[in-house]
């Protein structure tokens, strides 16, 4: 297949990019939307956002309803309906039925004559309700009305919405169908897996299965398997991409198999950026026009960034893989209907703060105020002093600071970024015409409507200074002018989050080494790794092209990065090689080793590459506390690099900026960043650029030409994926020799007849925790240990240490990922009794083993586990495999303080019993161990439990204490009842052929 888009081959070459999936409406296939190129603004929205009216007047239409309490107003709709059911026996449709709310279908005029489309109007409703909602509501509002089909989703679940201000507080639950999923390669692997392997199974039990197809359309971007393997050099792309290849082809071949077996599934191929940011500037859509119905943009994606395409206003936001895969077959979401936190700015950032030291600020103090589970909607003046970038910055840590999202509505700055990302002009009439016209559109030069929120908080953007964050956790921020006291005392304070418990003589200890035959050091603070990397900063021209000229001034005063630190450059996208090139700066940025080594997530995720060997061994053999500088999101422990223990987040200009100085162990303000080539000394605010500096470089370089031309090679794929072959059968044909992909057992042995819900007897506690038990503890994403399971079994099959590859690159392999599984090698056991590495008691017998050898000894006896663990476990990124990993380890619940959205899905769609401990108790007040034996005891029919209620857990030594059950909707207990959620959809599916 020459092209990524051979699926669609047949489709006219004229059509949109975006020509895919059937109407939920009209159940007919393929939209178009105008594809003429337009010449966009010459005013950048990087910089200055300013604010316009629009001349659009509003549109009426004869179909509005004139009184909202009249016969035909949504309450009597709600009144009229005859076919609500208990939410948990919905039925599975995706055929389109009668929508209870044609009579407000309204057609929306073009300017200049004709008719863009019809759409459901919320104006029409007349209900006053619906003005006070924050933006971010209305837009689940509208699916809901969209896909109102009685079944899926019935006027009761419109009106809760519509009545959110008294029903939110009361975590009443709703279904929710976005209008796309977004996939990255590490999860997308496993969702294309599953799908395959759920296409067998169809087959097996008598279904047909071509059901089993995306019915919204899927986007996956290659992303995460390229590694800095090669740095500081000139060939380091092409070197990087090779060995990606070399490692990845059988990977790379499934989803390019997948591309073609799947409809609807658009897979953007390795070398052409991130997920997010190429989601941002090509991929969302803002406003659908399929076949004449316009709705607003939505998406649900693998990856816990997706929320990055809030500050597009686009409602987004991570999922688990599982949850996903019943999302593309048409499967309402169930959620709790969220909060919204209002987030007001007002003012704007001091000369010298940027985008990043403002997120970080943001995430410090949403992660106080407690916003997890919610949404946060920004809005206020401070909105117009924030380019589109600034935005997508804050938007994508969401995660971080622990909300659903953080939304941006669409305004006059949305609209500018949108041509200049290569949006036609026609497009652009049509998104803001639409979304006025349905009140979604944000207008400050009107007055504006005081909308309701669940809280509010407000910053003056004046009072952001410069920071970072680290040395473990995304919201521990330390203002720069406190950096090298914190760091004193993290290296004084006991092991934790902030702490290394260093002894203080030791803490000046210097281990001197060779590198590449010259007399070397390194010292507790030394940076080994600085890395530009991640969407977060790579997609906002202001960070990346002020990094560029921090090096361009440091050149120019003959400062140099020393060279054994690993100091990378990896873009979002390709574009921002263009505006780097196009500015002249890009050479200063390879004198001091920041080359481009390719387009992906690199560092940021943990494909950080080796250190060199004799940096490795001084840090290993001296205990040395070394520290990585990334621009990334994500900084917690083991997960950027095993040997750099203190990671710290900064903006791609401090990246430059520490990796000058060689130590975080710096007072920027006080002591020099280095000595220049006349001898003097050199200051952090001798290479630091103005604003106006950045600015003037950014409305130069950043131009609408280089994402046109950047997007449309994409689609024509690269020389080493397009000379990959593919079967095209409909059914995978699965290679038992595989180490990359392997049929999973989930569905061995399924048969119509729902398993029920399942207790837990007697089960031994596999894993005893504390607080903050990340993703990345669960399942790693990075290089596999030599002495792990995992390395055991590939060695076992032939499998040189050279090719291991990482966690996340074998995700296709249950057999691999299970040995995986808390393979983490800082992950903390209570049962070790303060021993840090990924191994456990087995308690009958006293032995110490591997976590997976531990599991696999309790499954021989027959015997259940459950892990104990503290609060906010499971956070981190959306990953699936942290809750299939533990399921097939043979864990049948988690009792834990509190836990990350995402992550509980992921448990509850894979089987596993979330269980929360009441407040103010814990594991470790309440006596426990950990080498008890627990006994939770659940009614044998589903319709006895009821979401969150108590349950009583029992110890064999005779304890007992209550535990929230976490199901929180009737659908989750129906997920539960079928023994995982992709059971449910397969048996419902083939239920409704029968039908």
């Amino acid at each position: 297949m020459a092209s990524i888009i051979a699926a669609r081959s047949a489709a006219s070459s004229s059509a949109s990019r975006f020509s895919r999936i059937s109407c939920a409406y009209t159940a007919k296939s393929c939209f178009s939307t105008p594809s003429t190129s337009s010449s966009p603004s010459s005013t950048s929205p990087f910089v200055n956002p300013s604010v316009r009216s629009s001349p659009l007047a509003n549109h009426t239409s004869s179909r509005h309803i004139s009184d909202w309490r009249s016969p035909l107003s949504h309450r009597a709709v709600i009144r009229s309906s005859a076919m609500v059911t208990e939410r948990f026996e919905r039925k599975f449709s995706s055929m389109a039925t009668k929508n209870s709310y044609e009579g407000i279908l309204t057609s929306l005029a073009k300017p200049g004559g004709g008719e863009f489309g019809k759409y459901f109007s919320l104006p029409a409703l007349n209900d006053p309700r619906i003005e006070k909602l924050p933006y971010s509501i209305r837009i689940l509002l509208e699916s809901a009305i969209r896909n109102c089909d009685e079944f899926q989703v019935t006027a009761k679940d419109v009106e809760k919405i519509i009545d959110w201000e008294n029903t939110s507080p009361k975590l009443v639950e709703i279904p929710f169908k976005p209008s796309r999923v977004l996939l990255q390669d590490f999860t997308g692997v496993p969702a294309v897996v599953d799908l395959a392997c759920m296409r067998d199974a169809m087959n097996k039990l008598g279904g047909d299965s071509n059901k089993i197809n995306p019915l919204v359309p899927v986007d996956l971007v290659i992303d995460h398997s390229v590694q800095v393997d090669v740095a500081r050099s000139e060939n380091a792309v092409q070197a990087n991409m090779e060995l990606e290849f070399q490692r990845n082809k059988e990977r790379f071949g499934f989803l390019k198999w997948g591309s073609t077996a799947f409809d609807n599934m658009l897979v953007v191929p390795p070398g052409s950026g991130i997920v997010h940011q190429v989601n941002l500037e090509y991929l969302a859509r803002v406003v659908f026009n399929r076949d004449g119905l316009l709705y607003p943009d939505s998406v649900v994606g693998t990856d816990s960034h997706t929320t990055m395409v809030d500050g597009l206003g686009v409602a987004g936001w991570g999922v688990g893989g599982i949850e996903a895969e019943a999302v593309m077959l048409g499967q309402p979401m169930s959620m709790v209907l969220p909060g919204v936190v209002g987030f007001k700015l007002s003012g704007k950032l001091k000369n010298g703060v940027t985008a990043t030291d403002l997120v970080l600020t943001v995430t410090q103090i949403l992660r106080k105020h407690g916003v997890v589970g919610k949404f946060v909607e920004f809005y206020g003046e401070g909105m117009a002093e924030l380019s589109l970038a600034d935005r997508a910055t804050i938007a994508n840590m969401s995660p971080e600071y622990g909300a659903t999202m953080g939304f941006f509505p669409v305004d006059n700055v949305t609209l500018q970024y949108l041509k200049l990302t290569g949006r036609s002009d026609a497009t652009v009439s049509m998104i803001e015409s639409y979304l006025r016209a349905n009140n979604m559109f944000v207008d400050y030069s009107e007055p504006q409507t005081e909308k309701v929120y669940s809280s509010y908080l407000q910053l003056n953007l004046e009072d952001v200074d410069p920071c970072i964050s680290g040395p473990k956790r995304p919201h521990d921020r330390v203002p720069l002018k406190e950096m090298k006291t914190d760091w004193h005392s993290c290296l004084d304070s006991k092991v934790g989050f902030k702490g290394f418990d260093i002894p203080k003589e030791s803490q000046a200890k210097i281990a001197e080494f060779s590198f590449k035959g010259k007399p070397a050091e390194i010292k507790h603070g030394d940076v080994v790794i600085a890395a530009i990397t991640s969407c977060t900063n790579t997609s906002n021209p202001s960070v990346m092209l002020g990094a560029a000229l921090v090096a361009k001034k440091a050149c120019e005063l003959g400062l140099e990065v020393k060279p054994w630190i690993k100091t990378s450059l990896a873009p979002g996208s390709g574009v921002v090689t263009k505006y780097l090139e196009k500015s002249g700066l890009q050479k200063y940025l390879n004198q001091l080793g920041f080359n481009i080594v390719g387009y992906g997530c690199t560092t940021c995720i943990g494909n950080s590459g080796d250190l060199n060997e004799a940096v490795s061994s001084a840090i290993s053999e001296n205990d040395i506390v070394a520290a990585a500088v990334l621009s990334g999101n994500r900084n917690f422990e083991g997960r950027v690099h095993p040997l750099t223990r203190a990671n710290y987040l900064a903006s791609p200009p401090l990246v430059v900026a520490y990796a000058l100085a060689g130590t975080v162990d710096i007072d920027f303000e006080k002591q020099p960043i280095g000595i220049g080539k006349d001898g003097k000394e050199v200051f952090f605010s001798d290479i630091w650029p103005s604003n106006e500096e950045i600015a003037d470089v950014v409305q130069s370089s950043v131009l609408p030409s280089f994402f046109k031309s950047t997007y449309e090679s994409i689609t024509k794929g690269n020389p080493m994926w397009n000379e990959l072959s593919v079967p095209s059968s409909s059914l995978y044909s699965w290679d038992p020799t595989s180490t990359y992909i392997h049929e999973p057992p989930y569905f061995k042995n399924m048969t119509m007849t729902p398993p029920g819900p399942h207790g837990v007897k007697s089960a031994y506690c596999l894993l005893n925790f504390g607080d903050s038990v990340t993703t990345d503890h669960i399942s790693p994403a990075g290089s596999i240990h030599k002495d792990s399971p995992a390395a055991k079994f590939l060695m076992e099959r032939n499998v040189e240490r050279k090719d291991f590859n990482s966690y996340g690159s074998r995700r296709g392999n249950d057999e691999v990922m299970a040995r995986g599984t808390f393979g983490n090698i800082r992950i903390v056991n209570k049962l070790l009794k303060g021993e840090t590495g990924p191994k456990t008691i087995h308690v009958p017998s006293g032995e110490k083993l591997s976590v997976f050898d531990a599991a696999a000894k309790y499954k021989n006896e027959g015997q259940d586990t459950i892990i104990l663990a503290g609060a906010e476990y499971g956070s981190g990124s959306s990953r699936d495999w942290a809750a299939k990993g533990p399921m097939l380890q043979g864990v049948k619940a988690v009792i834990a303080k509190s836990f990350e959205r995402i992550h509980r899905s992921n448990l509850v769609g894979m089987g596993v019993i979330p269980l929360c401990f009441k407040s103010d108790e814990d594991a470790d007040s309440l006596g426990l161990t950990g080498h008890e034996r627990f006994s939770i005891d659940l009614p044998s029919s589903v319709s006895e439990i009821k979401p969150g209620q108590d349950v009583t857990v029992v110890t064999d030594n005779g304890k007992s204490f209550t535990c929230t059950v976490r199901f929180d909707t009737e659908v989750e207990l129906a997920y539960f009842n079928h023994g995982g959620i992709l059971p449910y959809v397969i048996r419902n599916l083939i239920q409704e052929k029968k039908q």
